[in-house]
């Protein structure tokens, strides 16, 4: 395991310290209503002690965060190329620790020219997102055409939980929440155009500071001394495709934007038949905070997105209705030239918001129950559980050969 240290060398910066951590803690009593759900015995009614790993109410082929480390561990010690680490960090500004398990796989021999991270499991109500990461791993060590094709073109990075304490909470019967045991969402704490903003509501929550967090702290390291020559970060709550920004809705990225459409497109045809382009454009509000924003723009990671994977109603719905806006004349002159953040759109993104940039504090006009939370976020049934990781695990796969495609193409 590897252990990090903060240390303050400077009388100033140990004021400016003591300060962030009276702010945080203020922070993290003001949201206390919000984010106390876990601590409550909600579970007894149940059945349950707090001590059980599990809710009864959560299917069988969903994992626990013990049981996705233990497979992980298993696959290790068997597949061909693969590493797995944990790696712990203490913040000394939000005073939590955390240990996320990384995931390192290059098949041997090769000189893959993509360099690819994988971010699963953020937000912890999103529980499928956890689920195909792990499914992910396990069809890149399947050893299956397809893996080798992808293993040819991309070595991997994966964090496959990145929030591995509010997780359990949810595998508990807890099922809305989103952020981390501090009432943080992790993907607003990102130092990307970071804001404290009064508009942010309770579930999207910055942090007292941009990297506050241990998980945020871990995984900015992680990136950073891979420095990944592409991103991908995996939500749901809908189905959706971005690339940056998610803090502008004015401004398309300039580095590699018809490049990362035209991944987009491909992805989506063969993948999802859903909205895709710039993610602040397309859902018509802006987003600070995010890492899909922070890995393109400071490490100039040539090729950055997000996917969110899974709506729980609607789904066809949605994509009849993303068909028939795009094959309209309006609809097709706007994705042409990327502005998706117009009235043509509006009612769609009002009817199937976007959990990835969430800015409220429900994913919806009403507010949903526990259970709600459960089926809008994550598959009900294991025939669409398993449809959904598997068709996702392609996706992923098709996304890094597109993109080792194009990096060949400028050598």
């Amino acid at each position: 395991r590897t252990f990090h240290i903060e240390r303050i060398h400077s009388p100033t910066a140990a004021m400016a310290a003591m300060k962030l951590v009276v702010v945080a803690a203020l922070a993290r009593l003001a949201s206390a209503a919000k984010t106390k759900s876990s601590l409550k015995p909600r579970f007894l009614k149940n059945g349950l002690d707090f001590a059980s790993e599990r809710s009864p109410e959560l299917p069988s082929y969903y994992h626990t965060t013990q049981e996705i480390h233990d497979e992980l561990k298993e696959l290790a010690g068997s597949c061909p190329g693969m590493n797995l680490r944990s790696v712990s960090k203490t913040s000394l500004l939000s005073g939590r620790s955390v240990e996320l398990d990384v995931v390192s796989i290059k098949a041997q021999g090769e000189e893959p020219k993509n360099k690819f991270f994988v971010l699963f499991g953020e937000h912890a109500r999103e529980l499928i997102s956890a689920e195909s990461g792990l499914h992910f791993v396990k069809t890149l060590c399947s050893g299956s055409d397809r893996a080798k094709e992808g293993l040819r073109n991309s070595e991997f990075m994966i964090v496959v939980n990145a929030n591995p304490d509010s997780r359990k909470n949810v595998e508990q019967g807890d099922w809305c929440v989103r952020m981390n045991p501090n009432g943080v969402d992790l993907n607003r704490n990102w130092d990307e155009h970071w804001q404290q903003s009064v508009s942010l509501g309770a579930d999207t929550s910055p942090g007292a500071a941009p990297f506050s967090e241990p998980e945020t702290q871990v995984l900015k390291e992680l990136v950073s001394e891979y420095m990944p020559t592409s991103f991908l970060t995996i939500h749901s709550g809908t189905l959706g495709m971005y690339m940056p920004w998610a803090f502008d809705m004015k401004h398309l990225a300039s580095r590699n934007q018809p490049q990362m459409m035209e991944i987009l497109k491909k992805v989506d045809g063969d993948h999802c038949e859903c909205p895709y382009g710039a993610a602040g454009k397309e859902v018509g509000y802006s987003c600070p905070g995010t890492c899909l924003d922070w890995v393109f723009d400071h490490l100039k990671t040539p090729y950055s997105f997000a996917y969110e994977i899974y709506v729980g109603s609607g789904r066809e719905d949605l994509k009849a209705r993303w068909r028939q806006k795009i094959n309209s004349e309006t609809g097709s002159y706007i994705q042409a030239h990327s502005h998706l953040a117009t009235d043509h759109f509006k009612d769609l993104f009002e009817d199937f918001p976007s959990s990835f940039i969430q800015l409220n504090s429900t994913n919806s006009k009403k507010e949903k129950s526990d259970m709600d939370c459960f089926g809008l976020f994550n598959p009900s049934t294991k025939e669409e559980f398993e449809e959904t990781v598997q068709n996702w695990a392609m996706a992923y796969l098709d996304t890094g050969n597109e993109v080792a495609k194009r990096l060949a193409e400028k050598l």
